[in-house]
């Protein structure tokens, strides 16, 4: 019996091992590339660029700002500030206190996150700022607006969770989002998923579209496959189904222009779930479909998100 205790003993702290080891590694190869905002004790990484109205970029599940930098925020930077941010638990920004360190944590809300968003974005001097969410970035930048009506000049949702959704997510999202599983199957996928595992996923959340050569590579999964990182991820993507159904009752109160961007053939986020629906639950939105597109369409179709940034900045007169 000592003898296998032994064993396991050894097992963990090989695992564990390994897994700081990689985390070390992706931190090293993917640094911090624009300035750590300090909010309340909480460290928020943020990219600030260009010149111009102000225009947040919040990114969605499993990801960092890195998504916005990798050939986008190029496009927006002669016309707006952008301002990009990683969210709480990803990229280089703090899990809120309580949650930092704990595999029992519990998650961040779109409503925390968009407070800490913002309070970081008040140190920086963003004013009246167009909020640009993708994913489980647009239940946040929705969130932002909810509590800072008068103070968003316009929202832009792309492949945006905006409603409430029929079924679960999935065994792996509730394994890794629980206590147990997040002290015994996240160190284990940190310590020993092969890179072409997050390579498979990559591509799954492109489809139908091709991956743009040299993405992968440039955004980092490392960085979400860190301990830490993975647990929020799960922790926040699994428990976000309450607070879409709360926000959901508001709203109607989101009087800003609001420019939706959808793809037909998202299968991440399907539109007839989220932005069909959406479109008849605020006053002030236009919903433009992507024919054959998938969940990425900032990639893959770049100018399109251009062009509903321009049109959500003349709606609310900052063009």
């Amino acid at each position: 019996m000592l003898t296998f205790l032994g064993l396991i003993a050894a097992l963990v702290a090989a695992t564990q091992w390994r897994a700081f080891t990689r985390e070390a590694a992706a931190e090293r190869a993917y640094p911090v590339t624009g300035q750590i905002i300090t909010v309340d004790g909480v460290a928020v990484h943020a990219q600030v660029m260009g010149s111009g109205p102000d225009l947040v970029l919040i990114h969605g599940a499993s990801g960092n700002l890195r998504d916005f930098t990798y050939q986008f925020t190029d496009r927006l930077t002669d016309s707006y500030r952008v301002i990009a941010f990683d969210r709480p638990g990803l990229g280089w920004t703090d899990r809120l206190p309580g949650n930092k360190g704990a595999w029992n944590a519990s998650a961040e809300t779109p409503q925390d996150q968009a407070a800490v968003l913002q309070k970081a974005a008040d140190k920086i001097g963003v004013k009246n700022p167009i909020v640009l969410g993708h994913s489980y970035g647009g239940a946040v930048a929705l969130a932002w607006g909810l509590v800072r009506t008068d103070e968003t000049a316009a929202l832009v949702l792309v492949s945006a969770a905006a409603e409430p959704w029929p079924g679960d997510l999935g065994w792996l999202y509730q394994v890794t989002s629980s206590g147990p599983g997040g002290a015994l199957l996240v160190p284990l996928a940190t310590a020993f998923l092969p890179e072409k595992a997050a390579d498979s996923s990559i591509v799954a959340i492109f489809a139908p579209q091709d991956v743009p050569k040299g993405y992968a590579e440039f955004v980092g999964p490392g960085l979400t496959l860190r301990r830490e990182s993975t647990r929020a991820n799960a922790q926040q993507v699994n428990g976000l189904f309450p607070h879409i159904v709360d926000m959901k009752a508001q709203y109607q109160t989101l009087t800003m222009p609001i420019e939706m961007l959808h793809g037909d053939a998202d299968t991440i986020v399907p539109a007839d779930i989220h932005a069909k629906v959406l479109i008849n639950d605020v006053p002030n939105g236009a919903l433009t479909m992507l024919p054959g597109m998938g969940h990425m369409p900032h990639h893959t179709d770049p100018q399109a998100v251009v062009d509903a940034i321009d049109r959500a900045a003349s709606r609310a007169g900052l063009r």
